[in-house]
């Protein structure tokens, strides 16, 4: 990491939302330059207007390029895109949608093109950001059309991390939504996520539970005896760690949740209200993709953009985790190549004849 920093895109997300002061925040720690090369993607406008009202944080130095190819490591470096005319913080305009459109999708261009390691989202209002050429619920559905996969929205923290089966859809439609096929394969993910992305020797899953009190033995709901532990079942069968089902309130009022390394949940609010209230300044990754996408758990924040208050940690933790999750995959990656033959020279290098050894080291 020392001899060869890792490129971290920032897209601007909403420019009338917290986006752009949580990463002027963050950026303005000078150590942040240390641990990568940071490339922001979006308007020099917007970046200037939040940076005024930003009197007690230390103004982020710009340094201007065409693109991430240009980038220099030491600086804070910027990518031109994303314009806006008026910018009208906390106000959700079509504007700022096509502005937070344009950052993403030239951020996800330089990724594909193998110019940047990861990329940092800053949030988005999924109203503004919708027109005819970005029908997406978020950014998980977006990266996973751009990446040609099947993402999973994983939240994680020092603490806690959490996977989901469904993610943007309807509290009327999560039922329908899950099956024991989509269980066993989101299990594969999350396994191999935990072991690729977070470096977890051989990680135990818990899986949740849909209905409550983890369906009462049919009396609130099949889905626990017929879809839900089947495939825990099968899973298990296939070597994967995962236990349960649980009931969502137990499993974690009693902290149960600390003896696992993945939480595998049902939908969106069952894991993510109590990870947000264990984890306030949590991360969202994309797992399951070619890329590393990581994100603050939070949203746009309407109600307090432009006032300087908004707390950067979160994006911060995102930043870091981008670094972290890139340098396990490029460690595993490099760790699981042609793996027999380094275990050869491994064993080679042990396996040292006695009579080769000197006199002394014979003698004891």
């Amino acid at each position: 990491m020392s001899e060869q920093k890792l490129r971290i895109g920032i897209t601007q997300g909403d420019p009338d939302g917290i986006g752009w002061e949580v990463i002027l925040k963050a950026l303005a720690d000078p150590r942040m330059t240390e641990l990568c090369t940071p490339v922001v993607y979006g308007s020099p406008a917007a970046a200037a207007f939040y940076r005024n009202t930003l009197a007690e944080t230390e103004p982020v130095a710009f340094h201007t390029v065409a693109s991430a190819r240009e980038a220099r490591r030491g600086k804070v470096n910027l990518v031109a895109c994303g314009e806006i005319e008026r910018i009208e913080p906390g106000k959700a305009t079509p504007e700022a949608g096509r502005a937070a459109v344009e950052a993403l999708r030239r951020a996800a261009a330089e990724l594909k093109e193998g110019l940047l390691d990861a990329i940092v989202t800053a949030p988005i209002d999924k109203q503004t950001v919708q027109c005819d050429d970005f029908r997406h619920t978020g950014h998980t559905e977006f990266f996973g059309a751009e990446f040609d996969g099947d993402p999973m929205m994983i939240l994680c923290s020092d603490r806690l991390r959490v996977g989901l089966v469904t993610k943007h859809i309807p509290i009327s439609e999560i039922a329908a939504n899950i099956t024991s096929e989509k269980i066993v394969k989101d299990l594969r993910t999350l396994r191999r996520s935990l072991i690729e992305d977070f470096g977890v020797v051989e990680p135990r899953i818990a899986v949740l539970a849909l209905n409550p009190h983890a369906g009462d033995g049919g009396l609130l709901g099949r889905e626990e005896e017929e879809i839900i532990r089947p495939a825990i079942v099968e899973a298990f069968g296939q070597g994967v760690l995962a236990f349960g089902p649980f009931a969502a309130d137990g499993f974690f009022a009693s902290g149960s949740y600390a003896r696992y390394d993945g939480v595998l949940a049902m939908y969106h609010d069952q894991g993510l209200a109590p990870f947000k209230t264990l984890s306030p300044d949590g991360v969202n990754f994309t797992a399951g993709l070619s890329a590393v996408r990581t994100s603050p758990d939070h949203g746009t924040a309407f109600d307090i953009a432009g006032r300087g208050c908004a707390d950067e940690q979160s994006m911060r933790n995102a930043i870091y985790a981008a670094i972290d999750i890139a340098a396990h995959r490029a460690a595993w990656a490099e760790w699981s190549r042609n793996p027999l033959q380094r275990a050869e020279r491994e064993k080679s290098r042990r396996d040292i004849s006695v009579k080769d050894l000197p006199q002394t080291e014979k003698e004891e």
